[in-house]
């Protein structure tokens, strides 16, 4: 199938823009991988103190002459998504020593939850923790002993932040083994039902607490279409699982077989194997816009606008807001999985999921098939589906047809023509919306602003009943300097609350909203921030603004708008409690958030 002339144009166009910094980075990475084997550089003594735990696998070590695995993990049993990884390291260390390579925890980075943080004060590390996954796994790979890297991460921040490390340590091939998501428990719209219920007071906590967990109930990611979901979509799409892995459940044979497997793999892809892949040959433009038409076909997380730019930026890849835009348009949605509909991620995978879509979108051209992969050349491989024979992988065509076409439906007959992300542009800067769990009838909001510094102001006034008509809920200061940029999910039951009343509402901010944005039009990511000057400093009470999503535009009607002085707020309180000490270094030097919001790369 020809490529869709959208797709290569964007994808020239990247390679165009990204040639000097991509040229950079090849070069140091193929000098580092040059030098061979990193443990030939180590020398007796550093060996040994590597070695010195290793018990019945010091000799393979010290012989040199077979992989040695480096183990990078998320793990920790606070997080569902994060707790199957406990058992993972034994699974790779036997699963190494039969394929003949060994392997070693090289460290531990970070995984904090949003779904805990949301609407706390750590909300406020979240984004900037995708730099700190970074920098540790970094020091994890920093001991030059690993010929390949197994890189053990799920959720929001966590993926981004592994494959930022993994292009910076380009030259050792590497690959992604996720826990997989939870059994399906409460429906995700009837969560959301409770949830709003009360917010308008109509039910106590009792009820709130008993809907959560029977929603998140057990190991394993949430179900719901999220960062975390959308991160390992991304992962399939890009060539850095092996096909079908991501949404397999914890703890189940399927899934310890497809963690041998990639055990198996991660040791034949290494140099000392016979079909090196290191990941910088993997992660090249093409691949990074594969992941944002998969983003785009599924209706992913608008937190993959953010992550997607720094982690190119990692591989020598410059991605602009612009290049979201033009792919979004061009294709279509193909997914209904909550918050875009009522199915999870468990519906989805049944209903033909991840092999399914990409083999749709590859016969309509859309994605690029003529790429490097950790399972080998070309993403047609990632229309198989992982079956088991015994205890090892099998792939099997998959189904090639949707089995439920309410969740998933085939690309010449999608649920709308356009992925549902749309950039706007205007005097109040440039943001994104996520348009496709919102009615289009919403998807233009003219009304007048009211201005808050926080989300918690934004609940006292719903509380005190002064949403009283059409309101675009404009909530500033919550951008990556100011403090932190967390997520305002917590708004979304209100201002759905006030949706349903009737009344035309949006929301305008320089923060963060998640995955589950849901059906409540939000211009997000607004920049340059407020704290920056950006013109969302200069918005008043009663400003008439404008919301178009079908224009791409996000205009303040003011006639004396752009010579307004830009509001100083006190942000003092925002440096001191639950750790944001620690980050003023990252609150001072962070980029835009139209660049990704990074502040290692």
């Amino acid at each position: 199938m020809t490529l869709n002339s959208t797709i290569a144009k964007v994808t020239e166009r990247i390679e165009e823009r990204s040639e000097a910094r991509r040229s950079t980075y090849l070069d140091r990475m193929r000098r580092a991988a040059d030098e061979g084997p990193r443990r030939a550089h180590l020398s007796c003594g550093n060996q040994a103190h590597a070695y010195a735990a290793m018990g019945d696998d010091k000799a393979a070590l010290a012989g040199e002459r077979s992989p040695n695995i480096g183990i990078v993990t998320a793990y920790n049993d606070m997080l569902s998504a994060h707790q199957p990884f406990e058992r993972f390291p034994d699974l790779i260390r036997a699963a190494a020593r039969d394929a003949g390579a060994t392997a070693q925890v090289a460290g531990g980075v970070p995984a904090m939850c949003d779904g805990v943080t949301q609407g706390q004060v750590g909300m406020e590390l979240s984004l900037f923790s995708r730099d700190v996954i970074a920098l540790a796994a970094g020091v994890a790979l920093s001991h030059n002993t690993f010929d390949s890297a197994l890189y053990l991460g799920v959720c929001d921040k966590i993926v981004p932040g592994l494959v930022i490390a993994a292009a910076t340590f380009g030259y050792i091939p590497g690959i992604f083994l996720p826990a997989g998501p939870m059994t399906s428990g409460l429906p995700n719209d009837e969560k959301a039902k409770v949830r709003q219920q009360f917010a308008a007071g109509e039910v106590g906590r009792d009820k709130l607490m008993e809907a959560e967990m029977a929603s998140y109930h057990g190991p394993g990611t949430c179900t719901f279409y999220g960062t975390a979901n959308s991160n390992q979509m991304l992962m399939e799409f890009m060539g850095l699982h092996l096909p079908g892995a991501s949404f397999v459940n914890p703890n189940t044979p399927l899934r310890d077989a497809l963690t041998r497997a990639g055990t198996e793999r991660a040791a034949g892809i290494s140099a000392l194997g016979n079909d090196y892949r290191p990941v910088c040959d993997i992660l090249d433009a093409k691949a990074f816009v594969n992941g944002i038409v998969g983003l785009m076909a599924t209706g992913g997380s608008t937190n993959l606008v953010l992550h997607l730019p720094a982690m190119a930026r990692a591989a020598g890849i410059e991605l602009e807001l612009e290049d979201f835009d033009e792919i979004s348009n061009a294709v279509p949605l193909m997914a209904k999985v909550y918050p875009n509909g009522l199915a999870d991620v468990n519906h989805f995978h049944a209903a033909g999921g991840l092999s399914y879509m990409i083999g749709e979108l590859l016969t309509a051209g859309l994605l690029h098939d003529d790429v490097r992969t950790v399972a080998g050349d070309g993403l047609s491989l990632y229309t198989q589906e992982p079956k088991l024979e015994g205890e090892r992988i099998v792939y099997a065509p998959g189904a090639g047809q949707t089995q439920n076409d309410k969740i998933l439906r085939p690309a010449s007959d999608p649920f709308q023509p356009t992925g549902g992300l749309q950039q706007l542009d205007g005097n109040l800067g440039r943001g994104m919306m996520k348009t496709s769990a919102v009615e289009a009838s919403r998807h233009v909001i003219e009304a007048k602003a009211r201005v808050f510094q926080d989300q918690e102001a934004v609940k006292t006034a719903f509380k005190a009943g002064e949403f009283t008509e059409d309101t675009v809920v404009v909530v500033r200061f919550q951008g990556p300097t100011a403090n932190g940029m967390p997520e305002l999910h917590s708004l979304t039951p209100t201002l759905a609350v006030l949706q349903d009343r009737g009344l035309k509402v949006a929301l305008v901010t320089d923060g963060r909203m998640s995955g589950a944005s849901g059906k409540v039009p939000s211009c997000i990511h607004l920049s340059p921030e407020a704290a920056k000057g950006g013109p969302l400093a200069r918005v008043r009470d009663g400003d008439m603004i404008r919301v178009d999503a079908v224009k791409g535009e996000i205009t303040c009607l003011a006639e004396d708008f752009d010579s307004r002085e830009a509001a100083t707020p006190d942000l003092t309180d925002n440096g001191h409690g639950v750790g944001r000490e620690l980050f003023e270094a990252f609150r001072q030097n962070v980029g835009l958030a139209s660049n990704g919001a990074a502040v290692v790369v």
